[in-house]
Parts: C-alpha cells; structure tokens; sequence
C-alpha cells in the first residue's frame, strides 16, 4: 500500500500527473453537464417514449 501511495504522489507531482489531474477534472465537469441536461430532460423524453408507445400499441 505504501508503494502505491509513493506512486500516487510522483505522478501527481510530476507533469504527467498536472494532465491527468486536468483531464480528470474536466471528465468530472462534462459527467455533471451530462447528469443535468439528462435530470432536466428526462420528463420530456419519457412522456415522447410514452406517446410512441401508444402510438404503437394502438395501431395493432
């Protein structure tokens, strides 16, 4: 366990560990701007599910 904090710890001081931790956080904020369009969204697209649902189940 100790080793792998070591490793932890150099590669987040090193340069390659400043890019990881950037593209881990913009990871993180374009995970948050999905998470909210689809919490905002998700009534609308189920009540279109619902409609073609019905829309199908009444054709048959």
């Amino acid at each position: 366990m100790k080793r792998f904090m070591i490793r932890v710890w150099t590669a987040l001081r090193s340069r390659r560990g400043q890019s990881l931790v950037e593209y881990a956080l913009i990871l993180a904020l374009v995970a948050i701007v999905v998470i909210t369009a689809l919490t905002a969204l998700g009534g609308y697209s189920e009540e279109a599910m619902m409609n073609v649902g019905n829309a199908i189940g009444n054709v048959t």
